[in-house]
């Protein structure tokens, strides 16, 4: 009998775990996180899920903050996930602009086909969150079951239409990992038996 599959979630960063900002996140400073994100992510982890971040981070090509900063973030994040018991298994980032034409930029797979060599993993089914309509176009082709958060952009995403199929919407991210660890547990009776 083999291992069963690894439990595997794809977020994204600004605007699904943190208060997203037209101007960038671009110091450690403005990355806050949305109420209850953080705590979401730790009841993932204790539903044995690993919690990866797929983020484009244009900011670096457009020269709003270089990679000590982005580390910096990141850093912050880490920390602040592990006050509330949360672990974020990795962050995979897109640095370059739309102009750079590169296969890592949401909407294109290039982050979802690394995370799937990195875990050695299929994405089939995999549920991927995001507030855009690229990141969930980005997780939908490949082959990911796409979540939309109302946070961040979400509202604006959802009022724009032209959704992946299947796409479930959900107030924030605290609210789909609610969904997804419900729809999880297998049904059991509300009964008390007393022997």
């Amino acid at each position: 009998m083999g291992a069963p599959a690894m439990k595997l979630i794809i977020l994204d960063r600004d605007g699904v775990i943190n208060h997203d900002s037209p101007d960038f996140i671009k110091s450690p400073q403005e990355w806050l996180p949305i109420p209850g994100s953080l705590e979401a992510i730790a009841r993932l982890n204790q539903a044995g899920y690993r919690v990866v971040v797929a983020s484009n981070q244009s900011g670096i090509a457009r020269e709003f903050f270089d990679m000590t900063i982005l580390n910096a973030i990141h850093q912050k994040m880490h920390a602040l996930a592990q006050q509330v018991g949360a672990s974020i298994d990795a962050v995979f980032f897109c640095p370059h602009a739309a102009a750079d034409n590169c296969d890592c930029r949401k909407p294109k797979p290039g982050m979802f086909k690394e995370i799937s060599q990195r875990y050695k993993t299929s994405l089939k089914g995999v549920p991927t969150v995001g507030d855009s309509l690229r990141d969930l176009q980005a997780g939908y082709i490949s082959g990911c079951a796409p979540y939309l958060v109302l946070t961040g952009k979400g509202d604006k995403t959802q009022a724009t239409g032209g959704l992946p199929p299947g796409t479930l919407v959900f107030p924030d991210l605290a609210a789909t990992v609610g969904h997804l660890l419900k729809a999880a547990t297998p049904a059991s009776p509300n009964v008390a038996f007393s022997v």
